[in-house]
């Protein structure tokens, strides 16, 4: 059976390259790992919008996708590396209702919640990525950077709202986790 781990965070924070260190170091132990990607261009390309413009069923058809994909990923793979956790579709809602000065009905906001509160207790680790305003945006990613700021604060708020673990990318913590994941996985074998 597979392990998970994801990482959230807001765009250009530095998760992909977290994430290719990881698989980096699952491949030398002879660990097959699988990535699971951001689904947001997908969503888009769909029809449905994204970003500072998220809707209940842009976010619900993410955290879908991310489910979905999860699972699928989970069929050949010793450990599925979650780049945008379910948690991290909600923080992005979130931010886009602040930023836009909407809101979604309290059945909607129960529903995700929901789903992202139980769903997120299947990760064996969940890590989240901190906002660096230094750090250059990576090519082609959105240049609002107060919506960037948003999303971080309301991913943090969605992990603390919801009292779902996790803990801080690159921290001491994260990485003993990780090892105690990758020695599992090859004990197991």
């Amino acid at each position: 059976m597979a392990k998970y781990i994801g990482i959230a965070g807001t765009h250009s924070t530095g998760k992909t390259t977290y994430f290719d260190e990881l698989i980096r170091r699952a491949g030398d132990m002879g660990i097959k790992a699988v990535r699971v990607g951001d689904f947001a261009t997908d969503c888009r390309n769909v029809g449905l919008p994204i970003l500072e413009d998220h809707t209940f069923e842009s976010t619900l058809w993410i955290i879908a996708s991310v489910i979905k994909s999860e699972i699928e990923a989970g069929i050949n793979a010793d450990l599925v590396l979650v780049d945008r956790p379910v948690v991290d579709a909600l923080g992005y809602l979130n931010a886009a209702l602040e930023i836009q000065g909407r809101e979604i009905s309290l059945e909607q906001r129960e529903y995700l919640e929901s789903l992202v509160k139980f769903h997120s207790k299947r990760y064996d680790l969940i890590l989240q990525t901190k906002l660096d305003e230094t750090i250059e945006l990576g090519e082609g990613r959105p240049k609002n950077m107060k919506f960037r700021t948003l999303a971080a604060e309301n991913i943090s708020a969605a992990f603390n709202d919801l009292k779902i673990r996790y803990m801080p990318a690159q921290s001491e913590a994260a990485k003993l986790a990780e090892t105690n994941i990758l020695e599992t996985i090859k004990a197991s074998e």
